[in-house]
């Protein structure tokens, strides 16, 4: 079974911690444990001369090796190289700020290494080494983020999130249910609303390119739900309203938005009843 640092993908730990959790050195980008079986390595972004980066997913992770060509024998960079066969586990930690190392995970190799050209530490040109490495678990967990963790991050974490799943995506076919709705049954709610947000009060944020203040129709219990699309169940409010009560989904909103679409029912036979007596 492989080691478990017991730490969480993106938690932030110090040198001295990472060394006390892998027991291995304090030093350089590829750190191998004996005592742990690991191998842990560090995509360091605040040392220039390692290109490492992300593309969908996959970071291509740049060999030991400061100066000259990198070597593949007698360092760190054939563990990682036969990682799959040598029974070390790898584990990745990115370096965005100095001396707080966030964990990745465990990672493996996702492709064959290979070498290409990169400046050294004083600009002049020499081969490296390039592994292809991403996370055992996949990254579907950093495609569809908790919206709750997205608030925490720092600018720099969010920057790296991004960095993590860049690259060309597939659409992907989605099928949904469109249920109709009766254009004059939203004319006629706005008519009712004269103007003003039936939730918050404040007038329409704009006019639109019929010279009407703009409103957006609301079904109380959702079509989805069963919710008819009648002028019972349907109120006239602005746009931040209609997404606060989608987003928020509040029992008090509801019970307020009730009490306005029987409200608007009553309006409009008084309406009817108006516009019949005119004639």
């Amino acid at each position: 079974m492989a080691f478990d640092p017991g730490l969480k993908i993106g938690d932030e730990v110090s040198n001295t911690q990472l060394q006390k959790i892998f027991r291995c050195g304090n030093m350089g980008g590829m750190r191998k444990s004996q005592k742990t079986s690991t191998l842990v390595i560090i995509s360091d972004k605040t040392k220039p001369f390692y290109h490492d980066n992300w593309k969908d997913g996959v970071l291509l992770y740049t060999g030991m090796g400061k100066h000259g060509d990198q070597k593949l024998a007698g360092n760190q960079n054939s563990t990682l190289y036969e990682s799959d066969t040598n029974g070390i586990a790898v584990f990745l930690f990115e370096v965005m700020k100095k001396t707080v190392y966030t964990y990745r995970g465990q990672v493996k190799l996702v492709g064959k290494p290979y070498q290409t050209d990169q400046p050294d530490d004083e600009g002049r040109v020499r081969k490296v080494w390039i592994f292809p490495v991403a996370p055992i678990n996949g990254i579907g967990d950093l495609e569809n983020p908790d919206p709750a963790e997205l608030t925490k991050l720092s600018m720099s974490e969010l920057v790296a999130r991004s960095q993590m799943i860049s690259g060309p995506h597939e659409p992907k076919l989605s099928q949904t249910t469109v249920y109709f709705r009766d254009a004059y049954l939203k004319e006629r709610v706005k008519k009712i609303a004269d103007g003003k947000c039936q939730l918050c009060g404040n007038n329409a944020p704009f006019i639109d390119k019929t010279g009407e203040p703009y409103l957006e129709e609301h079904h109380v219990k959702r079509l989805a739900d069963g919710g008819t699309d009648t002028i019972d169940n349907v109120v006239a409010i602005c746009p931040n309203c209609h997404r606060k009560v989608h987003i928020l989904n509040d029992e008090n909103d509801t019970i307020i938005l009730e009490g306005i679409a029987e409200h608007n029912a009553d309006v409009l036979e008084r309406m009817l009843a108006y516009e019949k007596k005119l004639k």
